[in-house]
């Protein structure tokens, strides 16, 4: 089967993890038969460099053209001025809602051979399997007005977290879903105790509630949520939050892993696994540019290549392939190799060029 993939490298290590990560799908490709026809546009500090804007419009339709979209990370010190008209990360929001990737889905899961590379005790860690849902497109990211301005009081700015019906049902039916093909559980996250938003986000998960019987769910605070994370991450299956809470959630689950070079996400424009069997998404690792090590070969590969993975199995329905990927990465950290951010006594430290090398080798079988 032939497949048309956008690839969005970024900046910083981008190009770098990127380019691990197309090694091992080409790899896929040569054991299952099948081809990947990338196509690559610019997004995040690049782009502002070319075009004056984070990304452009014509990156956009070639993604919309394309059966899954790869992006590795934007940003960077050289475009970080707060007073920048233009930012990197407005790439991103603008892929987010111009491809309406409403969910993001952070699988969060301790392989066993890294158990001891966290700085928690591996008691704590040892069962760590989840997944975080969180909501995209809304929220304070979005929300109007948002701005900033001057009084004769001084300097003012608001952001506003506004979210309509539709926009939390279609998350919590994408977490639902998602639980009943695992350990049936849910817990939805809020604010309801202070915020008007978390208050009818409660509401609802408590009617939807209704229609997964199966499913055991419960509500939790976004600060009991975080101390949970820590104390007992074991008690949970899946997490649906909202924009801002499950960003910072995510980033804190990410240390459960042993590091964030070890996370993969996929953003979603329907319910992965779905009546259709797949869904359009974009997958990248959950990490930043990492600009400090960039093109000096450090930079972990594996987040991005589980990305990969992610992509064959909600996105092209390609799951013995998603499989193989998943298997291979196993494989080589069972055997001891270990980039420098998941390093420790007596394991084999390799680059990002030879980490991406072994995972392509335990790909072919």
């Amino acid at each position: 089967m032939k497949f048309n993939i956008a690839v969005l490298p970024g900046d910083g290590v981008g190009p770098e993890v990127i380019g691990e990560a197309q090694r091992v799908l080409d790899s896929v490709g040569r054991r299952f038969g099948h081809t990947f026809d990338y196509r690559q546009g610019l997004i995040g500090g690049i782009s502002i460099d070319k075009h004056g804007q984070a990304v452009i419009a014509e990156t956009l339709e070639m993604c919309r053209k394309s059966d899954a979209v790869m992006l590795g990370a934007v940003g960077g010190p050289r475009w970080d001025d707060p007073q920048a008209r233009v930012r990197p990360e407005d790439g991103l929001l603008a892929a987010r809602k111009e491809l309406k990737l409403f969910a993001n889905i952070r699988p969060v899961k301790m392989f066993p051979a890294l158990v001891d590379a966290t700085s928690l005790k591996p008691d704590i860690v040892r069962n760590v399997d989840m997944v975080v849902v969180r909501e995209l497109t809304g929220g304070l990211y979005f929300g109007k007005p948002k701005k900033r301005w001057s009084t004769s009081r001084g300097r003012r700015a608001v952001d506003t977290m506004a979210y309509n019906e539709k926009e939390i049902e279609r998350i919590l039916r994408v977490g639902f879903e998602l639980a009943m093909t695992r350990r049936r559980k849910l817990t939805s996250v809020d604010k309801a105790n202070v915020l008007e938003s978390s208050r009818l986000w409660r509401q609802i998960a408590a009617e939807m509630a209704s229609e997964y019987p199966q499913v055991k769910t419960d509500n939790m605070l976004v600060d009991a949520c975080s101390m949970r994370l820590i104390q007992n991450p074991g008690y949970f299956d899946v997490i649906v939050t909202e924009n801002t809470f499950g960003d910072i959630l995510t980033d804190e689950a990410s240390m459960l892993a042993g590091s964030m070079g070890m996370l993969p996400s996929a953003s979603m424009a329907g319910i992965p696994g779905g009546k259709k069997g797949k869904a359009f998404g974009l997958y990248e690792p959950i990490h930043g540019s990492a600009p400090d090590i960039a093109g000096m070969n450090f930079a972990n590969p594996i987040a991005t290549i589980l990305s990969v993975a992610m992509m064959l199995h909600y996105s092209l329905g390609l799951g013995r392939e998603a499989d193989a990927v998943e298997q291979a990465v196993l494989q080589v950290l069972d055997e001891g190799y270990r980039t420098q951010d998941i390093m420790s006594q007596g394991m084999k430290r390799v680059g990002t060029s030879e980490m991406g090398k072994l995972i392509e080798e335990r790909v072919k079988g």
